[in-house]
């Protein structure tokens, strides 16, 4: 993904300083409950801003210091690299699963989206 493709906001500088919308996308990410996640169009629909693929690429960026497990692709299919930290995240927090057939590549279990998707219900009231 290239740099261009970010809103104007969300390019890196090379400083410190969090872009605006980085840092908004990190809000919402730190507003879903425990056992409940948003894909990444959801959390750009809920900003009104940028896409899924924006999102995503703020994720990778930025999103170590939030619940980026709860950030996840819309087919529930876990996070590349980082499927078994993120299962034992869901596991612990009772997120719904789909078992993985025996003929699913590696047995690991996807997540259940009818479920699992929050769409900020209650505490949209706050979001402005």
């Amino acid at each position: 993904m290239s740099e261009q493709s970010l809103p104007d906001d969300a390019r890196p500088e090379y400083t410190d300083a969090l872009p605006a919308y980085a840092e908004r996308v990190l809000d919402v990410a730190e507003l879903i409950p425990p056992g409940r996640v948003m894909t990444y169009g959801d959390v750009a629909e809920w900003l009104d801003e940028g896409g899924p693929r924006q999102v995503g690429r703020v994720m990778a960026l930025y999103g170590g210091a939030v619940p980026w497990w709860r950030v996840v692709r819309a087919d529930g299919v876990l996070l590349p690299g980082h499927e078994l930290r993120a299962l034992d995240r869901y596991r612990a927090e009772g997120t719904p699963l789909k078992e993985a057939s025996q003929a699913a590549d590696g047995h690991l279990p996807r997540l259940d989206m009818k479920r699992a998707r929050w769409d900020g219900g209650e505490r949209a009231e706050g979001h402005t």
